[in-house]
């Protein structure tokens, strides 16, 4: 209660300039918290544009090399890596293949900017299985959650052998995150930390990265293994039992239309929360700027000052070189 004879506060006075909002704001978008995902495909001479996601393109390894130094330049706190082999069969072979596209790629990039960033990679088959799922099927058709478990952990080695700082299980199987932990600690790669994906809804917000990573199911869809989007306990469980299992990082995953869950999960975690700004976001963005129904520039910083609000600690967003380029110079 104000007491009486005093001024009345006014907080107005603390919008009055863009340095004075900067002064005081509750939640801000740092270069470092952001990271960018890139696309890197076995078999192609140049770039390739992904048509839904206007701005990304599938990379070759000379061109994933430059736009990995071009985004730590700009300050970037961290790259993941999506890859697209070029033969796929029923076991995601090229997943945890030496010579397969993410840990040449991850070999090209460790030598290069290893010691300037984070280098991340996603650790699941979807992008690697000719039938688009996360796992090893069953004769049902179902997946396989603990032959899976197998094949992750596998994944995890090769890409700790690559020089991979942080590997980021998607699948969503139980026990992910323990079998990969027991793999890399009795392979001595203790030293590698797991982000893991603890809550990825079953989201239609992901249309355009399945054109990217070129994995979209070719049966069925991936509701039994993801989270349901009207579930919000769910997210908290899951992110327990994955600390529990020894996570490094949890993410929420998709961003925006997840905001209470991050807030939630933000509250109860003790390690950092990462959120992923996804294809849909960011494409439904760029679809509407390119019409001249949005300001593009000012919708990305809410979008993400939003999330940060939300609690993610760690953003990853197509945008991430952009926005930390135009940090920068603010």
């Amino acid at each position: 209660m104000i007491s009486p004879g005093y001024p009345v506060s006014r907080p107005r006075r603390l919008r009055t300039t863009r340095p004075m909002r900067r002064l005081v704001a509750q939640a801000s978008v740092r270069p470092s918290s952001l990271v960018l995902p890139l696309f890197v495909k076995e078999g192609i001479g140049e770039p390739q544009p992904v048509p839904s996601m206007p701005g990304v393109v599938q990379h070759t390894r000379d061109s994933l090399r430059k736009a990995a130094a071009d985004a730590v330049d700009a300050g970037v706190g961290g790259l993941i890596l999506f890859g697209i082999p070029a033969v796929k069969d029923g076991r995601g072979s090229a997943a945890d293949d030496p010579d397969g596209i993410v840990q040449v790629a991850l070999r090209d990039l460790s030598a290069e900017v290893g010691h300037d960033t984070v280098l991340m990679a996603d650790l699941c088959l979807d992008e690697y299985t000719d039938h688009g799922h996360c796992g090893l099927l069953t004769q049902a058709g179902d997946v396989d959650n603990d032959a899976t478990l197998e094949r992750y952990a596998s994944i995890a080695l090769a890409q700790a052998a690559a020089g991979v700082h942080v590997v980021a299980p998607s699948g969503m199987m139980d026990g992910q995150v323990g079998a990969i932990r027991t793999a890399l600690d009795s392979a001595g790669y203790a030293g590698v930390a797991i982000c893991a994906y603890s809550a990825k809804y079953a989201s239609a917000f992901y249309g355009p990265f399945r054109d990217a990573a070129e994995c979209a199911p070719q049966f069925g869809d991936r509701a039994s293994y993801q989270q349901d989007p009207a579930a919000t306990r769910d997210a908290v469980r899951e992110v327990e039992l994955d600390i529990a299992e020894g996570a490094d990082i949890v993410m929420v995953k998709p961003a925006l239309s997840y905001l209470d869950v991050i807030a939630q999960v933000a509250a109860v975690a003790p390690v950092p929360v990462a959120a992923y700004q996804v294809s849909g976001e960011y494409s439904m963005v760029e679809a509407a700027a390119a019409n001249g129904w949005m300001d593009r520039d000012r919708m990305i910083m809410e979008m993400l000052t939003a999330i940060s609000r939300a609690g993610a600690d760690i953003i990853l967003t197509y945008w991430a070189a952009e926005v930390a380029r135009g940090l920068a110079v603010r």
